[in-house]
């Protein structure tokens, strides 16, 4: 059975042994310019590679001619960089516009602000005034619909609150029934506490300690 040799995982990094960054090189470089052959002719693609090694040592593929290549490249961006310049341009007249836009939205905003406080209503015509009579009215029931809102929610609050008071007055006025029920005594019992506290015998004695020993004895 044939065993297959597994590749590990080449780090990439830069190879610090000399000899072996060179051997690596070559055999990259030899497949990097074999599949950029393969790409030109399996595609049909212009591809131009260029390579220096790392002592300036120059390697080339292309298709084509690499001059040829590399200016057809250097067009393309410069037709590239012209499409985005006027891409840029057309966004920055777009924002300006924008801009200008918003500016005269702030604008007609501040003005009618101020005649709707009452200030630069000099100039305004009898339809202007009246359509500012009829936003301060709309806006007068939307304030009057808030406050009453408002005023509802406190109530519901101390219809709840409410409750909650009569509630807890209940139970304490079942609790102190139920004390005054338990000191409830009848008047026979009551009578007969009396009479044992009349039967019970007490002593008083006036006089000096040593009179009340000698009596006793």
């Amino acid at each position: 059975m044939r065993r297959r040799m597994v590749r590990g995982k080449t780090q990439m990094k830069r190879i610090e042994n000399d000899s072996s960054r060179q051997v690596t090189f070559s055999k990259r470089r030899n497949g990097l310019l074999k599949k950029a052959f393969e790409l030109s002719v399996l595609c049909d693609a212009e591809v131009a590679l260029i390579i220096f090694s790392p002592t300036g040592k120059l390697y080339e593929f292309a298709s084509s001619s690499a001059t040829r290549t590399i200016d057809r490249y250097q067009k393309h961006m410069k037709d590239l960089r012209g499409v985005k310049s006027k891409v840029v341009e057309r966004n920055v007249l777009q924002y300006r516009e924008d801009a200008n836009e918003l500016e005269k939205r702030i604008k007609n905003l501040e003005l009618s602000k101020r005649k709707l406080l009452g200030d630069g209503l000099d100039g305004c015509s009898i339809d202007e005034l009246q359509e500012l009579e009829k936003q301060l009215d709309k806006s007068l029931s939307n304030i009057r619909a808030r406050k009453n809102a408002l005023y509802r929610e406190q109530l519901d609050k101390l219809y709840d609150q409410e409750k909650l008071l009569l509630k807890e007055n209940a139970r304490l006025k079942e609790k102190l029934e139920m004390c005054s029920a338990a000191l409830l005594v009848s008047p026979a019992s009551l009578i007969d506490q009396q009479k044992g506290v009349q039967d019970v015998e007490t002593e008083l004695f006036i006089g000096l300690p040593e009179s009340r020993n000698s009596q006793f004895n």
